[in-house]
């Protein structure tokens, strides 16, 4: 059964959206990650919704003078006139380790890893589209997260790729505890946004 209530196949996952912020969102996974798995965790229009409410409420924290980390020295108003791409991969538990531990120097599977795009200023004053980023999900880790937690797989998804989004606009929780709340708060409020609880109660 499909956790999205949607008949998306996998195979859509790489279309374009229609909506002029958030140009593509491509969705690809490991070999190991099958098609049923992709069809019932990883529907593209839900986690497109997802990305586009991350996205919206941070263009009204930049209207009210927030600066995104990564992207300080680029126009605000380029920045949020640029329509954007981004990336997400699904992987599994023994991919998911070695990546972090290349990543991180960490020796395990985490539950998201994040890849900021990091064009230099200039370039991405040329391009048309804006690269976010790469998002990479290890699956196993996803659904024993949300068993141990809890919650939903569609509420820890969907935390987990808002945080990861925060994370690819430069946020990070583990400079202090000023830059954790306000990551926390960011995140809180997002869920709000999508009826969603909590995910810190």
């Amino acid at each position: 059964m499909n956790q999205f209530d949607s008949n998306n196949s996998h195979q859509d996952h790489s279309a374009t959206n229609d909506d002029d912020s958030l140009v593509a969102l491509d969705i690809n996974a490991a070999d190991s990650i099958d098609d049923e798995t992709l069809d019932t965790f990883y529907d593209r229009k839900y986690l497109l919704s997802v990305m586009m409410a991350t996205l919206d409420y941070m263009n009204a924290r930049i209207n009210e003078g927030l600066t995104l980390p990564y992207f300080a020295d680029i126009d605000s108003e380029l920045w949020q006139e640029k329509p954007k791409t981004l990336d997400i991969y699904i992987t599994d538990e023994i991919e998911g380790q070695a990546l972090n531990l290349e990543a991180r120097g960490k020796d395990y599977a985490t539950n998201i890893l994040s890849y900021p795009s990091e064009l230099p200023v200039a370039i991405i004053g040329l391009m048309p589209t804006l690269s976010l980023g790469e998002l990479i999900i290890c699956h196993e880790v996803m659904v024993r997260e949300a068993q141990e937690q809890d919650k939903t797989v569609v509420q820890h998804i969907s935390h987990l790729l808002i945080h990861g989004v925060l994370h690819l606009l430069g946020f990070d929780h583990e400079l202090g505890e000023a830059e954790q709340d306000e990551m926390e708060r960011f995140e809180i409020e997002i869920l709000a946004g999508l009826n969603l609880p909590n995910p810190y109660l």
